[in-house]
């Protein structure tokens, strides 16, 4: 299936679903993908089909590179809304991850201060306290919430590792607000196994812990591009558009995109 690399450690600017004129900031390498989960719908591929052999962006090598595209931007009239961290995989990974949030916020404040920082992110390493500090800092710090159910997320998900979802619910909890939520719903089957998480028997456990986490937002989404297992389907509008409703029914502001 067609895989969606992104260059490094700059990339567009590009229009988001949900985030407006997005320059990108890609903390890992252009010629694969480095992710602490393996998502079967994930649009950069497999972990095991795009293994990436170069290293990382320094931190000198992303400040520089954001530096030049903002001061080129500038010059041609384009004003970014947000500089997104995204890319090929995880960008917490990165060793030097909170200081270069330091170094775009304040580059950020230098080019295009109304522009917001946001950080996509699977919550995965929310636990080490550098990466938690350092996404307090930014605008938005988008986490990946797909279920509560475990047996799901080691299926579809598929973390990398060891995957604590209590310890990572609980610092969800940490932020106290100050994060936004976002879950792909998606139907279909994988491997043998049905992956439809838009019934109740998901999404009611969902929102319950939703309201304990309180974030200022949930986005909610489904597929956009050719993902790299054969089976999955889009959810529907409708029901997207169910599921934001009983967000809003429990006074949680939420969007979907279709």
């Amino acid at each position: 299936m067609p895989t969606v690399i992104y260059p490094s450690p700059i990339f567009g600017p590009v229009r988001s679903r949900r985030l407006g004129i997005s320059l990108g900031i890609n903390l890992l390498p252009d010629d694969g993908k480095v992710c602490t989960f393996d998502c079967i719908y994930c649009e950069c591929g497999l972990n095991a089909t795009h293994r990436s052999h170069k290293p990382l962006p320094t931190r000198e090598e992303v400040a520089t590179a954001l530096e030049k595209k903002l001061k080129e931007m500038q010059s041609e009239g384009i004003t970014p809304d947000v500089l997104t961290f995204a890319g090929n995989g995880e960008p917490t990974i990165h060793p030097h991850f909170a200081e270069i949030i330091t170094d775009t916020i304040a580059l950020r404040n230098r080019f295009c201060p109304n522009a917001k920082v946001s950080v996509l992110t699977n919550a995965t390493l929310i636990t080490r306290d550098k990466v938690f500090e350092a996404l307090k800092l930014v605008d938005n710090n988008i986490l990946k919430l797909d279920t509560i159910c475990t047996e799901y997320i080691h299926n579809i998900d598929r973390p990398v590792g060891n995957y604590d979802l209590e310890a990572i619910i609980r610092k969800m909890k940490a932020f106290s607000g100050k994060a936004v939520i976002q879950t792909m719903f998606m139907k279909g089957t994988a491997n043998g196994i049905d992956v439809n998480n838009t019934g109740d028997e998901y999404v009611l456990p969902w929102i319950a812990t939703l309201k304990e986490i309180a974030p200022r937002e949930v986005m909610i989404y489904t597929i956009d591009r050719e993902t790299p297992t054969e089976g999955l389907e889009k959810a529907t509008h409708e029901e997207l558009d169910r599921i934001v409703n009983l967000l809003q029914e429990e006074g949680i502001k939420a969007s979907a995109s279709y």
